[in-house]
């Protein structure tokens, strides 16, 4: 990559006008004396389905952007409109991140896995991870599980309304990692299985801004759990608010939509972001940040 001091970049998703990227992408590169600018491109404004990612990625590209996130609910459907995939894409089956090389091919990328493994690291490093319950199998969910099972889960179940994704990326988690690190369930069994869980993994849009709300009933949540969230906007999504009040130690989006944004800016640029400074800016512009109990 031949460094320049000028770029455009994107994000493509549903429902992303609260979201901080921007703001985080830009005042990163104002520090390092960039010009960068980072559009939002909502297909809820624009009025199109997921499918239209497609031609999203390609009207980027022949504007001259040098690269996009993607998010919910395109992260899966961006794949084969994309000329190549990085490693870890490929193994996810989901791309966050599009860059738009010298050469005019479109890469995709996942930074949502070193993402949220730092955050994790960083927000709950003594967290006991014997048995790790995972609500969502999308792409952010196949970003986590990969996670969680780098940083040492001995088992994760995947839970999702689903049953079809669930198992295939219990599947896919198990090809990767080994027989019986991964296990898929249905919702119906959510009560019997957070009953006996370590932690809970939520990686499902419930939460977000414009899908306010609980993703299960409160009183399956108790004190001897971990919960990690991975919606940031806002950093305290209702789940989290519960569980905190109940004792349990939590885990914002903050740090994954951090880390993950360093790499992305990484990817974009060719320079290395100051992650330190960038978590200053979320707690900033979202809020303060609480501190793990």
């Amino acid at each position: 990559m031949v460094p320049k001091d000028s770029y455009l970049v994107g994000l493509i998703g549903s429902g992303i006008g609260p979201s901080l990227s921007p703001a985080l992408h830009e005042r990163e590169a104002d520090r390092q004396g960039l010009r960068y600018v980072y559009r939002l491109i909502d297909i809820d404004t624009l009025g199109v389905p997921p499918e239209a990612v497609g031609d999203l990625v390609r009207a980027a590209r022949q504007l001259g952007f040098d690269g996009l996130n993607i998010t919910h609910p395109c992260k899966q459907q961006v794949i084969r409109h994309l000329d190549a995939l990085a490693p870890q894409a490929e193994a996810l089956g989901a791309v966050n991140t599009v860059v738009f090389e010298e050469d005019g091919r479109a890469v995709g990328h996942n930074t949502d896995v070193t993402g949220f493994a730092a955050s994790f690291a960083r927000g709950l490093p003594d967290a006991p991870l014997e048995r790790v319950v995972q609500l969502g199998a999308g792409g952010a969910g196949a970003a986590v599980a990969h996670a969680m099972l780098t940083l040492g889960a001995e088992r994760v179940t995947v839970v999702d309304a689903m049953p079809e994704r669930a198992a295939a990326l219990a599947d896919s988690l198990n090809r990767h990692f080994g027989e019986g690190r991964a296990l898929a369930a249905t919702p119906g069994r959510l009560a019997e299985l957070l009953a006996r869980a370590d932690g809970l993994v939520h990686a499902t849009p419930t939460g977000m801004a414009a899908h306010p709300g609980l993703p299960f009933p409160a009183a399956l949540l108790h004190p001897g759990l971990w919960v990690a969230e991975v919606v940031y906007r806002p950093l305290e999504t209702e789940l989290l608010g519960t569980a905190r009040a109940l004792g349990c130690a939590t885990l914002d989006g903050g740090g994954m939509a951090v880390f993950q944004a360093a790499d992305a800016f990484r990817l974009f640029t060719g320079r290395e972001p100051d992650s330190a400074r960038m978590l200053a800016d979320i707690a900033e512009l979202a809020g303060a940040v609480p501190a793990p109990k």
